[in-house]
């Protein structure tokens, strides 16, 4: 059998290592238009920081290992042109030299990827304005870096954008982020997007927000940006990272069908409609988990997979592809975040019901030194639980909490089975009731009508139909609170309940929400009918609606003490 790989990195690579592991006999081609086949291409934006030192680390494989390691024929610089399905070869261009030529193949996977969106805009062909995707544009932004290099500005506010952002910083520079939505990370809901904006804010980068760019102008040498609220920006340089479409040009051309989102049409086995052709990667489309709708994933996990799944099935075996949850995580500065499975944006334009909690645990006992509250926001159906999507963001844990969840999710688990999940702990690393216990504890106490939630987003409208109650400690009251909220601390409240109009619905909130389910429950066996406790409290609330919480920093301004207790049900 001869196989021919078109592309590398990921999809292609994993696709050329397992079929060889496979099959020793194999004849094994991989063409890579570039000259990198395997590189780390989510570590380049370290390497512009210099957090990265070594460019050299960023280069997995090279053709000379992979030959000797594998016995694959590796040719960089070999661009493919055309696909001669009836033949059954490939129409290849040796970059180098000019050189065209045929190669024939039995069996046939593409693995071309994304490539960056340039908008069509005024000046976009500027020679300081630059993309970031591959190890060649990682070296052309390097060389601009240079000891005058002082000012830049990032187009697009996702993952390839605030992590260019934050290296740039790192370098010294002083770096204007201009994103078309009104919140960066458009993977996140906006409210836990907002966490990550003003830990940015706090690094002292700009934000842009809700705006575009419009033109690029040269002024002496540097670029001038022109946004679309009528801002004009100056800086050294520019690198747009507004997004990547999928590299689909030449499947298509050899009458290979796109679907809805662009993305090439494959089977489960990663098979296109010939049965000799598969692809893999950023370039395809695959089902959404939760939504079941076709989405695009620019991701190196599912590519590595998908990679693997089509070469098992090239040598006989009958793998299949499942659906992308898109888990994903970043890092900020000292902030991370993250999310697996749909957020609640998707889960409306799919016009699947669905409930939500909010939570502010710690990262590990607060006893230990070293942790802060994160933000945690669990996705679940309301007949029977079923995990949907969850979100992290904060300091310190975030990753494992990230990975738990999508597991839970992968595995079609429950906030009721969240309750019971096992995880470790001792001091240094989580608590006797993990995170993700206490978002099973919430999330099954709202469908078992332990209480009623109410959100920042029903603040003023639906809460000016009752009466705002906060139960939190007097200095906290002082400090901040919700305007035209009643103060009842939590430990005077069962003295002093009968203050509170019990004839409209009461709106309870504190902290995290702890001291506020506390005060519901005291109510609700009270004799208040209506008793709405605030998801999150006022770290969530701060989320929404800009308060005193909402810096950015690991330090919160005060910090209740009842709070940190690790028990929540």
């Amino acid at each position: 059998m001869k196989l021919v790989i078109v592309g590398g990195v990921a999809g292609g690579a994993s696709a050329a290592a397992r079929a060889r592991r496979l099959d020793e006999r194999a004849e094994i081609v991989v063409l890579e238009r570039d000259h990198y086949v395997s590189y780390a291409n989510c570590g380049l934006p370290y390497h512009i920081s210099g957090v990265i030192a070594d460019r050299d680390k960023l280069l997995v494989q090279t053709p000379e290992k992979l030959k000797r390691n594998l016995n694959l024929d590796v040719r960089t610089g070999h661009e493919v042109t055309a696909i001669d399905r009836g033949a059954k070869l490939v129409h290849v261009r040796n970059l180098d030299t000019n050189e065209t030529y045929t190669e024939p193949y039995d069996k046939l996977v593409l693995s071309l990827g994304a490539v960056p969106i340039r908008p069509r805009l005024p000046g976009i062909d500027h020679p300081s304005i630059f993309v970031l995707r591959n190890i060649p544009d990682m070296d052309a932004i390097m060389a601009k870096l240079g000891p005058d290099t002082q000012r830049a500005i990032v187009i697009g506010g996702g993952y390839i954008g605030v992590e260019v952002a934050e290296n740039l910083v790192h370098r010294g520079l002083k770096v204007h982020v201009v994103e078309m939505m009104d919140q960066i990370m458009a993977t996140l809901d906006a409210e836990m997007s907002r966490d990550l904006q003003y830990h940015m804010a706090d690094h002292g980068v700009l934000l842009h927000l809700g705006t575009a760019a419009e033109s690029f102008v040269d002024v002496e040498g540097k670029i001038q940006a022109n946004l679309s609220n009528g801002e004009v920006l100056t800086a050294d340089l520019v690198v747009m990272a507004v997004g990547v479409r999928p590299n689909t040009e030449l499947a298509k051309a050899a009458g290979l069908p796109v679907g809805p989102r662009g993305g090439l049409v494959t089977d489960k086995h990663m098979r296109t409609v010939d049965p000799d052709i598969y692809a893999v990667g950023d370039m395809v489309e695959t089902e959404h988990t939760i939504t079941g709708e076709p989405m695009l994933a620019a991701l190196a996990g599912p590519a590595n997979r998908q990679g693997r799944i089509a070469a098992d099935n090239i040598c006989g075996r009958n793998s299949t592809y499942s659906t992308t949850q898109g888990t994903a995580i970043v890092k900020l500065f000292d902030m991370v975040g993250g999310g697996t499975g749909a957020s609640e944006r998707m889960l409306r334009q799919a016009n699947i019901p669905y409930r939500k909690v909010y939570l502010h645990p710690s990262g590990h006992a607060t006893y230990y030194p070293g942790t802060v509250a994160m933000h945690l926001k669990v996705l679940f159906a309301p007949e029977d639980g079923k995990l949907l999507g969850a979100q992290v963001v904060g300091f310190d844990g975030i990753d494992k909490r990230i990975d738990v969840l999508a597991v839970a999710i992968r595995a079609g688990m429950t906030v009721y089975d969240l309750e019971h999940l096992e995880l470790s702990y001792a001091p240094p690393f989580g608590s006797a009731k993990d995170a993700v216990n206490m978002a099973g504890f919430l999330g099954a106490n709202l469908l078992r009508g332990d209480y009623l939630p109410w959100y920042p987003e029903d603040y003023p409208e639906k809460t000016n139909l009752g009466t705002i109650v906060d139960v939190r400690t007097q200095a906290e009251y002082e400090e901040w609170h919700i305007p035209g909220a009643f103060h009842l601390p939590l430990d005077t409240l069962r003295e002093r309940h009968s203050e509170i109009p019990a004839d409209s619905p009461v709106f309870v909130y504190c902290r995290v929400g702890f001291r506020g389910y506390m005060a519901a429950r005291i109510l609700m066996q009270s004799g208040f009918d209506h008793v709405f406790n605030l998801s999150g409290g006022a770290l969530t609330f701060s989320s929404v609606h800009p308060t005193v919480y909402s810096t950015g920093k690991a330090r919160y301004p005060f910090v209740a003490h009842a709070e940190d207790l690790p028990f929540l049900d």
